[in-house]
């Protein structure tokens, strides 16, 4: 009987996958920093507006870009999350409930992201993977917020001449970012267990996939994310092995 036992535990421990994913950076400023000065050296552009930034993370606005709201962010860098920190940090008991040592200095507790940030290491790891981050005009990340992607073919462009789209609390990327959009977000679900899509949203991921392909840069992009963080996006790295790019 326990070898019975011990049998079966063994099947269900090789049916279910260990934490993979990001195991080697756990601090999100890090991997920031690694962004700016290592992985985009040479490519310095956003990613949905193809604005230029600095070492020092100022932007040189793309012409014709305007933005509704949140002007003052509009010349400085940000690292968006296309996978949005709440979509997996929900999962995690220190986001939704807080711990007892989320305190701040005045002894008031708090809980969301601040906290999982301050308690779960695996939420530290999923928040730092360079995989899931992007270089955004600091506007246009704002109003992005934690929107889910979505196509909005009657919505007209949010940001000028930037072809992204925001209505509700959805949001339409560029053609020319869906295929990384949805590669990203097919490597989370895979690699992260506290993440899973919806139906709706995975089927619009695996279509964006296929009708945009990769390009050069996204697979430059991959190899350097790949050298710092010790881990691969498959899903990038497969299809530019197969366009041998």
């Amino acid at each position: 009987m326990i070898f019975k036992n011990l049998s079966i535990f063994c099947l269900i421990a090789l049916a279910t996958p260990a934490f993979a994913g990001n195991t080697e950076i756990a601090s999100f400023t890090k991997s920031k920093k690694l962004l700016t000065n290592v992985v985009y050296a040479g490519h310095n552009e956003t990613f949905y507006c193809k604005g230029h930034f600095d070492l020092k993370n100022n932007i040189i606005l793309p012409e014709g870009f305007r933005t509704p709201s949140h002007e003052k962010r509009a010349y400085k860098l940000e690292w968006e999350h296309a996978v949005p920190a709440e979509n997996f940090g929900r999962a995690f008991v220190e986001w939704r409930e807080g711990h007892p040592d989320c305190v701040d200095s005045k002894g008031k507790a708090f809980k969301g992201r601040k906290c999982a940030e301050k308690m779960n290491k695996e939420f530290q790891l999923m928040q730092a993977d360079m995989h899931n981050l992007y270089p955004a005009i600091g506007a246009v990340n704002a109003i992005r917020s934690n929107f889910q992607y979505a196509e909005l073919p009657t919505t007209e462009i949010t940001f000028g001449q930037c072809p992204m789209k925001i209505e509700g609390k959805k949001a339409e990327p560029p053609e020319y970012t869906k295929g990384a959009i949805a590669r990203t977000y097919l490597y989370f679900e895979e690699e992260y267990a506290p993440f899973r899509m919806s139906n709706t949203q995975k089927k619009m991921m695996q279509a964006w996939d296929k009708v945009h392909p990769v390009d050069a840069w996204e697979c430059e992009r991959e190899r350097r994310i790949e050298k710092l963080q010790k881990n691969a996006n498959r899903f990038v790295k497969e299809a530019c092995e197969k366009a041998e790019l």
